[in-house]
C-alpha cells in the first residue's frame, strides 16, 4: 500500500460514523455496571485457591534452596577422595597465584530481536506475549597482567500482556 493510498484510506475511515451498539448489549452493560460507583470501571476479582498461593511462593523458594545447596556443597571436596598428607612439609607460598584484580568491568546488553505474539488460554481468552531476545556481554580487564575475560550470553525475555475482555 503506498502512502497516497494509505492517506486516502485513513481519510475515508475518519469520515465513517460508528454504528450504534445493539440495545441488548447496552442493557447488559447497564445491569453489570455497579450501582454504588458510577465513576470507576468495574474491577475483576479473582479468587486464588490457597494451594496455588503456596505453590507460587514454594517453587521459587525450593529453587533457591537447591541452588544454594549445590553451590555450598561444591566448595568442599568429598572426604573419601581427599588425599592424606604423607609428610609435614608445607607447600611453598611462591606457587600461589594471586587473585584477578579487575581494573575495568564493562556490562552491556544488546537487543537482537523483539516481537509480539498472541496465544489462547485453555478457557479461550487471548493473551499477548512480548518476546525479546538479548545478548548480554560482560568484559573484565586486569591491566597489570594484560588479561581480558569476555563472556557473551544470549537471554530470552517473555512478558505476558493480558487482553482485557468485556
Amino acid at each position: 500500500m503506498t502512502d497516497h493510498e494509505q492517506t486516502n484510506f485513513e481519510t475515508a475511515l475518519r469520515g465513517i460514523k460508528p454504528a450504534k451498539p445493539p440495545d441488548e448489549l447496552i442493557a447488559r452493560l447497564r445491569e453489570a455496571w455497579p450501582k454504588d460507583c458510577s465513576a470507576k470501571a468495574p474491577r475483576r476479582i479473582f479468587a486464588v485457591p490457597v494451594f496455588f498461593r503456596i505453590v507460587r511462593w514454594g517453587i521459587p523458594a525450593l529453587a533457591v534452596a537447591l541452588v544454594s545447596a549445590v553451590i555450598w556443597s561444591g566448595n568442599f571436596p568429598p572426604t573419601s577422595h581427599r588425599p592424606r598428607p604423607t609428610s609435614s612439609v608445607q607447600p611453598s607460598t611462591a606457587a600461589v597465584v594471586p587473585a584477578l584484580k579487575a581494573n575495568d568491568v564493562r556490562i552491556d546488553e544488546e537487543l537482537i530481536s523483539s516481537f509480539d505474539t498472541v496465544a489462547r488460554l485453555p478457557d479461550g481468552q487471548p493473551v499477548r506475549f512480548r518476546v525479546r531476545n538479548w545478548m548480554d556481554q560482560v568484559t573484565l580487564s586486569d591491566k597489570t597482567r594484560g588479561l581480558v575475560i569476555e563472556s557473551r550470553t544470549p537471554r530470552v525475555e517473555v512478558v505476558a500482556v493480558r487482553f482485557e475482555t468485556y
